[in-house]
């Protein structure tokens, strides 16, 4: 995708993300209803849809995050980044918002959600953490081959 990350395909593509994503979680929340009415029939399809939906919603985001340019590094920054906004901005906001039109119920789920969005980041951080240890040690064992390489060749060339 276009490195330009305001232009307006970006910003539709984000958007049909957002659309076929709700949907796969809202149907499988029907399916769930439905199979607790007893409608096992109507429950196939909304799961079957929401696969779906699932499968949209990944070809958004090839374009968005062509694979060739992700490394692990770099998804575990963009979750971090995301579940930061989360519990920093986005969550704080909503409830403030619920809290002001006394939607007590709304401004707890939005308490656990920052919780939650908190303990995300946190573990996207340790295993970022960890990747980048792993690398340094990698880093280490490969110069160390790399000078025994050279001094082998250096010996060729004497």
């Amino acid at each position: 995708m276009s490195d330009n990350k305001a232009n307006q395909t970006v910003k539709n593509l984000e958007s049909a993300f957002a659309g076929e994503s709700m949907a796969n979680r809202r149907y499988l929340y029907f399916a769930r209803q439905c199979r607790a009415l007893g409608a096992d029939d109507v429950a196939a399809v909304f799961e079957d849809t929401a696969n779906q939906e699932t499968a949209h919603a990944f070809g958004h985001l090839e374009l968005l995050y062509p694979p060739e340019d992700l490394s692990v590094e770099k998804m575990l920054s963009l979750a971090i980044e995301g579940e930061t906004h989360e519990y920093t901005t986005m969550y704080p906001e909503f409830r403030h918002t619920a809290l002001e039109e006394k939607e007590h119920a709304a401004a707890a789920e939005m308490d656990e959600q920052i919780a939650e969005s908190r303990e995300h980041a946190e573990r996207f951080s340790s295993l970022l953490d960890t990747a980048a240890r792993r690398f340094a040690a990698l880093t280490t064992v490969e110069k160390r081959h790399a000078n025994r390489y050279q001094q082998a060749l250096d010996g060729f060339s004497e």
